[in-house]
């Protein structure tokens, strides 16, 4: 009964009742996996991602442990079919658990238990895994796959797009409330920490849509970070286009407003500069104290 499969297990092993997709593309050197379901806080426990390694989700009735077991023998070369086999080998409660792996290599596996809730299923094709538990209907996990191999783009806006079309199709039967999207490089020798995404939504009405914001503003600070650094070694041209490509991804960003101004004064456009500067001491009125520090510092000069 179901009394008896709760007496059976922690409250850990609820959390992620949910569908997820992992997926490696080899050309572009990236590896991910995304998620979402009902229950709060799911970037915590379904995905692992690690650089130069692969991806794994582990859920369902989820018996955590299997997402850096499966990242180790990942690390060791082990390919996604041979990782799925010996985690479920080593899993007495196998039937419980659902279970998405992918390799640098581009392949995937993916197990579901026959004690997982309904409607529960999995399919995989090149380069990608598709898992899926309690949704509403058997169509959501192939409307992700679908969904990710005609979206365009870096992998993480064709993982968001699967999380987006799993939801379209019923997603999680509760109604979703928690979302994560982690994509790391994939080069070998990469720092296995290393992330170009780590984004989560941890309790929200609309975690998808908060998601893609987050997605936006991350890509902004890249483009912003970048910016700063062409800035310092002197290549102003450089920095006003990623200046001007950070403003545009958050353009409501009093931080990223106040960069942007600060590079074009150093470009010499100081009407555009001091306009915007307006806007963003408006938004964050102690941003002029920010900017004051940082220009009293090292890395503040090229600016100043």
């Amino acid at each position: 009964s179901s009394f008896t499969i709760l007496k059976a297990h922690d409250g850990t092993a609820f959390i992620p009742m949910t569908y997820s997709i992992v997926a490696c593309d080899v050309e572009r050197g990236e590896v991910g996996a995304a998620v979402a379901t009902g229950w709060p806080a799911v970037g915590s426990v379904v995905p692992w991602v690690e650089a130069g390694a692969g991806a794994v989700t582990t859920q369902a009735f989820t018996n955590i442990s299997l997402g850096p077991h499966g990242l180790a023998l990942l690390r060791d070369g082990a390919a996604a079919e041979v990782v799925l086999e010996r985690l479920l080998a080593s899993d007495p409660e196998r039937e419980l658990r659902q279970l998405g792996v992918v390799d640098m290599s581009g392949r995937a596996a993916a197990h579901t238990g026959d004690g997982c809730v309904a409607e529960a299923g999995h399919i995989t094709a090149d380069g990608v895994g598709v898992q899926a538990n309690m949704v509403e209907r058997s169509s959501v996990w192939p409307a992700m796959l679908e969904a990710f191999e005609h979206e365009g783009g870096e992998l993480a806006d064709r993982l968001l797009a699967a999380l987006t079309a799993g939801e379209r199709e019923g997603g999680d039967v509760r109604g979703i409330r928690s979302a994560a999207l982690i994509v790391s490089p994939s080069a070998a020798g990469e720092r296995p920490w290393a992330r170009l995404f780590d984004l989560r939504v941890d309790a929200s009405s609309s975690p998808l849509e908060d998601l893609g914001r987050a997605l936006a503003v991350a890509r902004a600070y890249q483009a912003l970070s970048a910016g700063i650094a062409a800035a310092g070694a002197g290549d102003l041209e450089a920095a006003l286009e990623q200046s001007a490509r950070a403003w545009g991804l958050a353009p409501d960003d009093a931080h990223v407003a106040l960069w942007h101004a600060l590079v074009l004064m150093a470009s010499g456009r100081e009407d555009e500069a001091r306009s915007l500067l307006d806007e963003a001491l408006r938004a964050e009125p102690r941003s002029k104290e920010f900017a004051r520090r940082f220009a009293d510092s090292e890395p503040g000069a090229p600016l100043a």
